[in-house]
Parts: C-alpha cells; structure tokens; sequence
C-alpha cells in the first residue's frame, strides 16, 4: 500500500528535512547491527531535558480534545521537522508521523505516543499523561536524530490523535501507516503509579478492554426496577476505582504477583439512561474484564439478572474493544535492556492489568509485536495517586521525561539494529 498522497495529507516540513533523510540513507557498505552506545543517549538526553520539561509545560496549558488535536499536532510536527525527520500528518485525523532513517542498514520498528486529552473536574486537562507521552516521543526522536549516524535501520514516530475515545489508532491504521512506512514492530510507554526511576514492563499482561450495553426494562415502576437492576448488576464487579491511597498502593502491589488477586477480575459500572418515566428506563452497563474470554460470561449473568426484573431488553450493539495484550517474549527482552542501561532496580513486571484502564494501541499490537511499558512518575514523598492517571490529584515528577527518553531512545536503537 502506497503512503498519503503527496497533494492530499503529505507534508515535509522545512525545504531541507527530505534532503537530511536521503543523506542518511544506508548504503550497503555500512556494517548493520552496530548499536548506539547508552552513554551517547545519556548525554545527548540530558542536554534536551530543560527543553523537553518546557514542551510538557506548554502542551499541559493547551490540552485539546479526542479529535481536536491541531495545535499539539503543528508542534510536533515542527519539531520533528527541525530534527530532520520526514514528517506527514492529517494521518488518522490529526496525526503525525515521523520517519527517522539511520545511516546503518537495520530494521524498522515504531513507537507510538499520545496526544489528546481528557476531561476531569476543570474541564478539558491533561489527566492521563498524555503531555508527557508526547514530549518523550519528541525527545526520543530528537536524541536518536542527532545520532543518526550511529543509528542502524529506521524509527517510525507516530504521534496518535484520540486515544481517549478509543477511535486513533483505528483511524491512523485505516490510513494504511503500518504498511506505508514497512514497521516491524511497534512500542510504547505510559505513565503509572510507580515511583520515579522505575518502569514496568507487562509480559503476557496490559490493559483490559471495554464492554459496552444496556438493559431497556418496560412496564409498571419502571425507573424503581431499573434502579434496583443497577445496583444488583453493579455487584457483578470484583474491583472498583481505589477510594484511597492505600487502596491504590495495594492495586499496584497486586498486578505485580504471578497469578495474584486480580488474575481474574470484572470492573462493572452501571447508571440509568436519559429520560426515564415511570413505564421505560434504561440501564447502561460498561466494563472491563480480565481475561477478555469472560466478556461472553459476564453478558450472559447481565441477561440473566436482567430477566428476574420484569419485561426486559438486553443489547449489547457492538463487539467489546479488544484488551491490550502484550507478548511475553518482547517484554522480557525489554527487561533485560533496562536492567542494562538503567540499572539493575530500574525494573518490574506487571503480571497483571490495571483494571480501570484500557488503551488502543492494543489494534497495534493486534497487527506487530512490541512492548508497551509503565513509566513511574511518583515523585519522591508524595502521594501514590499523585501518579495515577485519570485521578484530579495527578501530578507527574516532570523528571520522568529525561527517564523515559533515555530508556526509550536506546530500546528503539537496539530493536532497529538487530
């Protein structure tokens, strides 16, 4: 499949970018799996970080919304384009793409970042961390374009619109990205509730998907039914959002025990639908489950519950939003990177998901293998749900950029020259 066509979504920024790429193609003398060394990372980071820590800075004041991303979208394309990457947006919506070719031959791998944000107690905010998730890319791609000619294969930058909405990666794999650009694999990181210094990886693990139906119930006392209804179907959830720190500290404990409490879990939520009367009411139903098998289980006990209420619908319209699964051989690997260049305490492994998270780059799994990791942002002394995403306390350690940025520029070098 052909890329964007150059009249419609194409776009090189800046007359010299294509002329850089084209400079940096391999040549077929150059030696392959020639690796950056961590230390040129390290340093190269460390230069960028007072710049990277102003760009969240800037991208946290100017949130935009699932689908709204213009000006998030024109500053990173910007950047990628100072860079001397070849850059295309408009791909999937508001998305943008940068390639960054190596002067060694190699392989292609991608790595994917956020842009969106989400809605919270003030309105449209940064919540989830996807500021931070943006600057690392960019960071990432600044570092490894300014060792371009160490850098062996190439690295593919998708910046993704609407992962809040669950509809951009659809959207930006729709426009043919993976086979335009010839991707091999895919990464990608989040921000966790883990402390500043340590990333966890997620074999066989990740996130669940989601679930969505209602329950239309019909006849006399209705609204009472149905609100009876909601709390019964309520009961069907084995966890719910932590209430308290301690209950947050002891979620993160838990995903990271070898078939521990949540091996298995159902985060139900349930309300009642717009414009009950007293002869129709509705309830909706969401939730995510853990291993995705059991949505079939969990839509059935929904039927037969709803049954013992009376006249009763039951619909479920479309198919659940596939979990996030990660392979285990990819995030070992990744482990074992991180312990090297990051230290040996730098790393742990989720056994299992967050249970009131999901994520669309599970569609980019579906298509290559990849990791997709958890960045600790918990500051030292602070609040665990000061790391927590979606939470109105979240308050990343900024730090935590440079830390993403080293790990990741030098796991996607790695990848690229092997």
């Amino acid at each position: 499949m052909t890329g964007p066509s150059p009249l419609t979504r194409r776009l090189v920024i800046g007359g010299a970018a294509a002329a850089v790429v084209a400079a940096a193609a391999p040549s077929p003398a150059q030696a392959s799996g020639c690796r950056i060394e961590q230390a040129a990372i390290d340093s190269a980071a460390a230069d960028l970080e007072g710049e990277l820590i102003a760009l969240r800075r800037d991208l946290h004041a100017n949130p935009e919304d699932s689908g709204a991303e213009v000006r998030t979208a024109g500053v990173v394309a910007q950047l990628l384009s100072d860079a001397g990457l070849e850059v295309t947006t408009g791909v999937g919506g508001h998305g943008v793409v940068g390639v960054l070719k190596g002067s060694r031959p190699g392989r292609t791998v991608a790595y994917r970042a956020d842009m969106d944000a989400t809605y919270g107690q003030h309105g449209l905010e940064h919540l989830c961390g996807h500021d931070l998730h943006t600057t690392i890319g960019v960071g990432v791609a600044q570092v490894l374009a300014g060792l371009r000619d160490q850098l062996s294969g190439a690295v593919v930058f998708l910046f993704q619109p609407a992962e809040e909405s669950l509809e951009g990666a659809r959207a930006m794999i729709a426009d043919g990205v993976l086979d335009w650009t010839g991707a091999e694999e895919i990464h990608g990181i989040h921000c966790g509730p883990l402390p500043f210094g340590v990333i966890a990886v997620t074999p066989g693990s990740g996130l669940p998907g989601l679930d969505r139906g209602g329950v239309v119930l019909t006849g006399p006392d209705a609204i009472g039914r149905a609100e009876r209804l909601a709390a019964e179907l309520a009961t069907l959830g084995t966890v719910a959002v932590p209430a308290a720190s301690a209950d947050m500290q002891q979620i993160v404990d838990d995903v990271q025990v070898p078939d521990g409490p949540l091996a298995e879990f159902v985060f139900m939520r349930t309300r009642l639908g717009e414009n009950a009367s007293e002869e129709q009411a509705e309830v909706k139903v969401s939730f995510r489950c853990w291993p995705e098998e059991r949505y079939t289980e969990i839509r059935d006990e929904v039927a037969r519950i709803s049954e013992s209420y009376g006249e009763a619908q039951v619909s479920f319209p479309t198919d659940p939003f596939p979990a996030m699964i990660c392979p285990e051989w990819d995030a070992y690997k990744l482990k074992r990177h991180l312990r090297r260049a990051t230290g040996a305490d730098s790393t742990v492994v989720m056994h299992a998901p967050f249970p009131f998270n999901g994520e669309d780059f599970a569609l980019f799994l579906d298509e290559l293998p990849g990791t997709f990791s958890f960045l600790g942002v918990q500051a030292p002394g602070t609040d665990i749900v000061t790391a927590a995403p979606h939470f109105p306390t979240f308050d990343p350690d900024e730090r935590a950029i440079d830390h993403g940025v080293r790990a990741m520029a030098g796991w996607l070098a790695e990848r690229a020259s092997s």
